[in-house]
């Protein structure tokens, strides 16, 4: 089972259709959408500050979303794929966002619509990336503008899988070993 824990009184809120892995961890002031996943230890810890996930967003193996004390909530927006291992810290994620593999995202930085982050990028705190663009490196810069056909074939394709993802799992039974 999930480990879903409330913190000082604010017990995380589900949207429906939402799939959790059994060994996620989702604590405190966090409110999810509607057809959402949340896959293999993966951690959404809202004990310190407020997160919100809009409709469609999955949040993938190893993934780590948390906030600042008394500083920075998270908001992420609708449509938006977080990569395997990728820290989202005290940031915003507007709608459709890709969130590559092991990226990190800090502090106040804000990620506008239909903006990739490539695998590995560092956006630094109060980072402000630009709408339709694709950012990567360390420190993460604009690399160019997102093609359309990228949009669709790759941020909707990925989130849009993720739900197919997640419908194989709506079933399945965990037995316990004797």
């Amino acid at each position: 089972m999930p480990v879903i824990l409330p913190v000082n009184g604010k017990h995380p809120q589900f949207g429906n259709n939402n799939f959790i892995a059994p060994n996620a961890t989702v604590v405190g002031d966090v409110v999810m959408g509607d057809d959402c996943s949340v896959w293999f230890n993966t951690v959404i810890r809202g004990d310190v500050n407020f997160i919100r996930l809009g409709n469609k967003v999955n949040v993938q193996d190893g993934a780590c979303i948390h906030c600042t004390y008394q500083k920075c909530g998270t908001t992420i927006g609708n449509n938006v794929s977080i990569g395997h291992n990728a820290i989202v810290h005290g940031c915003t994620l507007e709608d459709n966002v890709l969130v590559g593999m092991g990226a990190i995202i800090m502090d106040k930085a804000i990620v506008h619509s239909n903006t990739l982050i490539a695998a590995g990028a560092v956006v630094l705190e109060n980072t402000i990336c630009d709408p339709c663009s694709i950012y990567a490196g360390v420190p993460a810069k604009k690399v160019k503008d997102i093609p359309q056909d990228m949009i669709k074939g790759e941020i909707n394709r990925i989130a849009d899988n993720y739900i197919k993802y997640a419908s194989w799992f709506k079933h399945v039974t965990v037995e316990s070993e004797q």
